[in-house]
């Protein structure tokens, strides 16, 4: 048996409040535990979340460790098995972490918050990590170290969203706003389920993507700034019947307009920015349900593995570029400027 390392070159935060900050070093890697896995990390992508918290403006910050690993997204092969971890994981299984440690299945919890990588605990952006074996699911074998990076966080939260509660189904008519990366998995998930897909973006050129990919109706949303009314022209006034909303309070309004009656708006995010406002009276006026989503569990990331593994072409993972270990720095810059469609992705081996 080869020797296990001993180190592991990571990333951490010094302080927060500016990507410059971010630095790297060699720290001493802990003996592995009888009911831990070890994993050497191939890739890691970037979320919205990274860059917030980098930046300090990450809404839900507290208790973060001192020189926090970033990062919560990894793919990477198991290299060591603790001797009390059973027969579930063997040396070189490709294994990604879910986002929340603890999160195998059902609702999450204040208590599974607390075991959220690269925020509540440190994260993945580094070369060897252990993790308990529960918190582990199998990478699908038709997409590589890079493409299942994008799995825990992008993936797992758009099939939270779309086939949760009231899951979505053939026929159905689903609005995405954006081109990131929980959006773009978004359009997969519900191409692959049989939905119709309308999508909006700011740039012609990202909705030329999003049209190859697969998108039914695109919308600039800059050029046609009452989207909303393009929604329910497109719908015969109907409205859609599931919104994967990332744009918050900005968009929320719109997002409430372009939904049918009794309708899911599915929030995921805050890049468009704003304030929040009084979405009370909209909310009851069109009985529909407005539903925040934590990423998701264990148990979903395994039974949305299969989705991907029956629709493997539809569903592929789009990563827009891949920078290397040692310009993570510039990866999160390339993030912020918003110039990407799909993932960002950190190649971490070489």
């Amino acid at each position: 048996m080869a020797s296990l390392p001993s180190t592991t070159k990571h990333y951490f935060w010094s302080k927060l409040g500016a990507f410059e900050n971010l630095l790297s070093k060699e720290s001493p890697l802990p003996p592995l535990k009888s009911h831990e896995v070890l994993v050497k990390v191939h890739a890691v992508s970037l979320q919205y979340r990274d860059m917030s918290i980098g930046l300090n403006r990450y809404g839900g910050a507290r208790g973060f460790p001192d020189e926090l690993v970033p990062c919560s997204d990894m793919a990477g092969e198991v290299i060591a098995v603790g001797e009390d971890v059973g027969a579930e994981w063997k040396v070189g299984d490709r294994v990604c972490a879910n986002f929340a440690a603890d999160h195998i299945a059902g609702d999450t919890s204040s208590e599974i918050q607390q075991t959220a990588h690269g925020g509540a605990i440190h994260g993945v952006l580094t070369q060897y990590k252990t993790f308990r074996p529960h918190s582990l699911v199998r990478i699908p074998d038709h997409l590589s170290f890079e493409e299942a990076s994008t799995l825990p966080c992008a993936a797992l939260t758009a099939y939270n969203a779309l086939m949760g509660p009231v899951p979505l189904k053939g026929g159905d008519t689903v609005l995405i706003l954006g081109t990131g990366g929980v959006s773009i998995h978004g359009l997969q998930i519900a191409l692959a389920s049989g939905a119709r897909v309308i999508a909006t973006s700011s740039s012609d050129d990202k909705l030329k993507v999003v049209s190859k990919l697969g998108a039914h109706h695109v919308i600039n949303y800059k050029t046609t700034p009452n989207w909303d009314e393009k929604v329910l022209e497109l719908t015969h006034g109907r409205g859609v019947d599931h919104v994967l909303e990332v744009g918050g309070p900005d968009s929320l309004e719109k997002s409430l307009k372009a939904v049918r009656v009794a309708g899911w708006i599915h929030t995921i995010g805050y890049v468009g920015g704003g304030t929040p406002t009084d979405v009370v009276f909209a909310t009851i006026r069109k009985a529909c349900c407005i539903r925040g989503i934590q990423i998701g569990s264990v148990a979903q990331f395994k039974d949305m593995n299969k989705l991907f593994a029956l629709h493997p072409e539809v569903t592929r993972p789009v990563i827009d570029k891949v920078f290397p270990f040692e310009e993570a720095l510039e990866a999160y810059k390339y993030l912020q400027s918003q110039a990407h469609v799909g993932k960002v992705v950190i190649k971490v081996t070489q």
